[in-house]
């Protein structure tokens, strides 16, 4: 008789050749990528559930999936034969025995992401797959006020991207800080890190770029609620490139 296990496993992906998390008909997608490699271990189909959809060239540091298999294997050997099989580009970080019911996205609480900026006319070549470059300085005090002012619960409409799908748009946010270090060459590196308990479509580039807006001036802080109250995406600033997010960690 067949053994049936779950396991909840952790990943680590670097977004820039995949075509996003999520199993297409065409592209290279994460999904698909880790799927393939289970099959080959159970000796059949197998379907991988993620905590949420990363877009294409979105990286992560820690996106959950859950998956239900037949092969008896423990935690420890299944995260060794699965990295052993994988693209370098991929990596299992942990896996652990979870309950039969256990569904990485309907279990889900919560999800911190962070987006890396690097203002001025350098860019180091190990960061441009990383980063959004903005060849110019900003002003950063401003954009760290805008950036709490996305903490609480509000209405977030006017930071999504068509085809959401969802019944409200309605998220709570519970951390909205952005921090600022010294790169090289006289480039200033930008970190925002945000954490709530669902994002919209694009919502944290949209996000990002509303604060990029402030920090040119063409924004004030304050320009933040007028926006959230409004609805209107029109307002707010550019969707940030993919390649500057990481999806951090999923909280349970």
């Amino acid at each position: 008789m067949s053994v049936v296990s779950t396991f909840k496993l952790t990943l680590a992906y670097e977004g820039t050749d995949f075509i996003g998390w999520q199993r297409q008909a065409t592209g290279r997608s994460v999904q698909a990528s880790v799927e393939e490699a289970l099959s080959r271990l159970e000796g059949g189909s197998v379907t991988v559930i993620g905590a949420g959809r990363t877009d294409a060239g979105v990286h992560a540091l820690g996106q959950v999936a859950s998956v239900t298999v037949t092969h008896l294997i423990d935690a420890g050997a299944l995260r060794r034969a699965l990295n052993a099989i994988l693209a370098p580009d991929v990596r299992v970080v942990a896996i652990e025995a979870a309950p039969p019911d256990f569904n990485a996205r309907y279990a889900a609480r919560g999800k911190t992401y962070r987006y890396r900026i690097v203002c001025g006319d350098f860019i180091s070549p190990f960061d441009r797959r990383f980063a959004w470059h903005v060849p110019h300085a900003m002003d950063e005090v401003r954009m760290a006020a805008a950036a709490e002012r996305f903490e609480g619960r509000h209405d977030f409409a006017a930071f999504q991207s068509a085809g959401s799908g969802v019944t409200t748009t309605v998220r709570s946010v519970a951390h909205s800080r952005l921090s600022c270090a010294d790169g090289e060459c006289g480039a200033r590196t930008l970190t925002y890190e945000v954490r709530g308990d669902g994002f919209l479509r694009h919502m944290v580039r949209a996000m990002v770029g509303t604060l990029v807006d402030v920090g040119a001036g063409r924004l004030v802080p304050g320009d933040v609620d007028r926006i959230t109250e409004s609805g209107d995406r029109q307002r707010a600033g550019p969707t940030a490139p993919a390649h500057g997010l990481f999806l951090v960690e999923v909280s349970y």
